[in-house]
């Protein structure tokens, strides 16, 4: 009989693989790798990333009951934790507000901590702890749903690159004061804010992604900005009312200090935004970096974003995408466009020398449109493809719409027309 024992290789692996392992299983499942042997036993308590979500607990028709176990699920991983927790996140729908996490930001201050990630459920919003404005090696800040206020005390996170504050009731001066005091700051995300003043002071921001309803945005200093995404909200009948009492070039405020501009996303009322004072601004800055424009709902009866439409795709020499929806009225666009502003605006002498790929989207069919689209084609020497998907509501305009663009010159040999409906 064979008296000999088998290895056992799980056990015998060495620290760093098992390290490895543990990191790539959810934290419930590293904890209960626990059981395998005695050398295994605790051994996720070394582990520098903390991760917790509703599956760390099983599931219950007793949400009350779910929430305390999962309480004292990321409690007890906590007091049991040996080493430093480089990396800490809860995303649950689960969690609401509750002095515990209090308590686990805490004992996060004195770990130094680098990257938190703070995603609560619906319920009581969660204010921020003071202990949390004393982590100062934080290289990653993201927050739902909590109430922000810094101590007096507080002088910014010095080490900071990423923020993001989803749901976050903060007011303008202190989300003003808490971005010019990251000087490392490269991604800033405000989601879902409402009636916000906005000037953006950060020297090494790269990307930028705003979503709310602004009153006002200013790019005070983003020299470095690469990536911009811009979504803004507003009540239709307040709309009017609303750029009326803005005053300068928007334009200018936003888009007038960004030379390095890769990428620009706008969506819902970002081109209105921007028309305001358009007709003050002389185009003076060059966007040579900026390959990739996303403008969204456009109305091309509003000349005034149209210009802006215009102003961006000129003066970017190296644009290489190009997608626009379109929002306009059938009703008030059949008049014939103005001759002499499109050859103001864009002269039929220029060129898009390196536009590949356009894409527009709620089409209507009106002349505006189509000029803009004749444009595009006939002076894009290397375009690949144009896609038309014309707006659902209009049926009557499709065919003289498929009709007129079969008969458009094209500047590319390779240029294909795609008119589809999504």
């Amino acid at each position: 009989m064979d008296t000999e024992t088998t290895p056992d290789l799980l056990s015998d692996l060495p620290l760093s693989i098992s390290e490895i392992i543990l990191s790539l299983l959810p934290i419930r499942d590293a904890v209960r790798m626990s059981t395998l042997s005695t050398k295994w036993r605790y051994r996720w308590a070394n582990l520098p990333q903390l991760i917790f979500c509703d599956k760390c607990v099983g599931p219950s028709t007793d949400k009350s009951m779910v929430e305390n176990r999962l309480i004292k699920f990321i409690t007890h991983a906590l007091l049991l934790h040996n080493g430093p927790i480089h990396k800490f996140k809860i995303c649950t729908s689960i969690l609401q507000s509750c002095p515990d996490i209090d308590q686990w930001l805490l004992f996060l201050s004195r770990n130094v901590v680098r990257e938190l990630t703070l995603e609560l459920g619906d319920g009581e919003w969660f204010r921020v702890p003071a202990c949390l404005f004393s982590c100062k090696k934080l290289t990653l800040l993201e927050l739902c749903r909590c109430e922000l206020d810094p101590p007096p005390s507080f002088r910014g996170f010095s080490s900071l690159r990423t923020l993001t504050l989803n749901q976050v009731l903060v007011t303008p001066e202190v989300i003003e004061n808490l971005i010019s005091s990251c000087p490392l700051l490269e991604s800033l995300t405000l989601s879902y804010y409402d009636g916000l003043d906005l000037n953006i002071d950060a020297p090494n921001l790269k990307c930028l992604h705003l979503e709310g309803v602004f009153k006002d945005l200013c790019l005070e200093h983003t020299p470095l900005l690469e990536v911009v995404s811009i979504s803004l909200y507003m009540n239709t009948d307040e709309i009017q009312e609303h750029f009326e009492q803005l005053s300068g070039c928007n334009f200018v405020k936003f888009l007038g200090g960004v030379p390095n501009l890769r990428k620009l996303t706008g969506h819902v009322y970002f081109t209105k935004y921007l028309s305001i004072g358009i007709e003050q601004w002389t185009p003076s800055l060059t966007y040579s970096h900026l390959k990739v424009i996303e403008l969204n709902q456009v109305s091309f009866e509003d000349m005034k974003e149209l210009l802006v439409v215009l102003r961006l795709i000129t003066n970017s020499p190296n644009l290489q995408e190009l997608q626009i929806s379109g929002s306009s009225n059938t009703n008030v666009t059949l008049e014939a466009p103005n001759v002499d502003f499109w050859e103001t605006e864009c002269p039929s002498g220029y060129t898009f020398k390196r536009l590949k790929t356009v894409k527009m989207t709620d089409m209507c069919g009106v002349p505006h449109e189509m000029e803009l689209i004749k444009k595009l084609l006939g002076n894009s020497p290397v375009l690949e493809k144009l896609s038309i998907v014309p707006c659902i509501y209009v049926t009557e305009l499709k065919v003289d719409m498929l009709v007129e663009l079969v008969r458009l010159r094209r500047a590319s040999p390779l240029a294909e027309i795609l008119f589809t409906q999504e």
